[in-house]
């Protein structure tokens, strides 16, 4: 699931799922047992990163993210993502493009900081607050339409 997260397609998810687990088996003798979950902790971080470099080697052009007006965006309420299957939210997050859906997944779904986000994809804070909002903007539409369509 968190392979497909990070890809555009199925195949794609698939290799790098595959990629993944031949790093950690390579790189087994590094990991350390720190308690009940760790070695999943530690593979599913070497997907993000593996994920993280395929976007860095598509050579993406950052457009100054600090310049662009954040869109006081509100959060979806409870009825309207209760609304909405599962499988279409996920559907949906893997249309973002490339950087939006990385740093969605990585700061909705992976916890990670806007500071720790600017630190890995070589952005800004700012920057990744700026595609955050963009992203969730992106996905308020689609809840949106998706409503629309289901009411008429």
């Amino acid at each position: 699931m968190l392979c497909l997260r990070y890809s555009d397609n199925g195949e794609d998810a698939e290799d790098l799922m595959q990629e993944a687990l031949m790093k950690a088996l390579d790189k087994i003798s590094t990991w350390s047992y720190s308690g009940k979950g760790s070695l999943y902790v530690w593979i599913r971080q070497i997907a993000i990163n593996l994920a993280i470099d395929k976007i860095r080697k598509k050579r993406l052009r950052f457009i100054p993210i600090d310049r662009w007006v954040r869109d006081n965006i509100p959060e979806p309420t409870e009825e309207e993502i209760g609304s909405v299957p599962h499988e279409k939210l996920l559907e949906w997050i893997s249309r973002l493009p490339d950087l939006r859906r990385t740093v969605f997944n990585m700061y909705c779904i992976d916890g990670y900081s806007h500071k720790e986000i600017a630190g890995m994809l070589g952005i800004s804070e700012k920057g990744s607050a700026g595609v955050l909002a963009k992203a969730r903007k992106q996905l308020k539409e689609e809840i949106k339409r998706y409503q629309n369509e289901r009411e008429q």
